[in-house]
């Protein structure tokens, strides 16, 4: 009999835990999930018709881009004296180029949570400000801000630990208060790498009227999470689905890699939209940082 996928998420999940893999030991060879490239058609040529002259009071001129758009954004460090952890919770913030310089104007936020064993820094060493400065002043991507919380509780499940419990109820709450934010759900992603993923999955569901998007990167399902999925999707209603984001490298642990495929196959099985990639790579920073681009791209697709 073809067990459920989310049994066999559990039985994966009980077999990872929380922990990020040691050694690569997969033989999976990559997927060429990327889309493939298509022809330029050939231009037909017409007529030219016949063009009424537009009065130069109704041109719209494009303003002159401001100097700070070339100056970069900034990292803001804080934390919150919470009532729900034992310990002050730790975020940083990166504000976009021109947030001081443009004070009516709002923006977005993406929440992007680490991996196993690191702490907030981790999202911000791998390239996430740079990146997002870059194509920003390029006018590539739209401004936004990025909070990057720090999970203490590096091994501990989510029934163990109310880190999601004071990210949705402390966190969030004070970056809209503190911050210029765009307030409400098609303004807000979740994304994180490992176990950071595991909790992306697990608030980007749970707590589906917060977020329009999770990515998940290197997924680490959470061993509680696994019988829960499946419960959670069916909460949600069809026109509020999330948009979904899943990658992983084709070197990562076999655990790892099953997590992650077990997840894309019950979003398939239940016809549920989503992007998934097997990229070359392994369970590190060099695989992550390698798509940091490709992760922003995405997360502000509908920004």
């Amino acid at each position: 009999m073809i067990k459920p996928a989310w049994a066999l998420l559990l039985l994966l999940a009980l077999a990872l835990g929380a922990c990020s893999p040691s050694a690569p030991t997969s033989t999976v060879a990559p997927s060429s999930t990327e889309p493939s490239l298509t022809a330029t058609p050939t231009s037909t040529a017409t007529a030219i018709p016949s063009v009424t002259p537009i009065p130069t009071s109704a041109i719209t001129v494009t303003p002159t881009p401001l100097a700070c758009w070339e100056e970069g954004g900034e990292i803001i460090l804080g934390e919150i004296d919470s009532q729900l952890l034992p310990a002050p919770l730790v975020y940083r913030v990166y504000l976009p180029p021109c947030y001081q310089a443009e004070p009516g104007r709002r923006y977005p936020v993406l929440y992007l949570i680490h991996g196993q064993s690191f702490t907030d820094e981790q999202w911000d060493r791998l390239g996430v400000d740079e990146t997002a400065d870059r194509l920003i002043a390029d006018g590539e991507l739209p401004p936004f801000i990025v909070v990057m919380p720090h999970d203490r509780a590096w091994n501990a499940q989510p029934d163990e630990v109310p880190f999601g419990e004071a990210v949705v109820e402390e966190l969030i709450p004070l970056i809209d208060d503190s911050y210029r934010t765009l307030r409400g759900r098609p303004f807000r992603a979740i994304g994180g790498l490992s176990r950071g993923a595991g909790w992306a999955v697990h608030l980007g569901l749970s707590h589906w009227e917060l977020f329009s998007a999770i990515g998940a990167h290197s997924l680490a399902v959470f061993a509680g999470d696994a019988f829960k999925l499946e419960g959670w999707l069916d909460a949600i209603p069809l026109d509020q689905m999330p948009r979904f984001y899943i990658d992983v490298g084709h070197k990562d642990s076999t655990s790892i890699l099953n997590s992650t495929t077990s997840f894309v196959a019950l979003l398939e099985e239940r016809g549920i939209a989503h992007e998934w990639y097997l990229f070359a790579g392994y369970h590190d920073e060099d695989y992550w940082s390698s798509h940091i681009e490709q992760y922003l791209r995405w997360y502000t697709a509908e920004w």
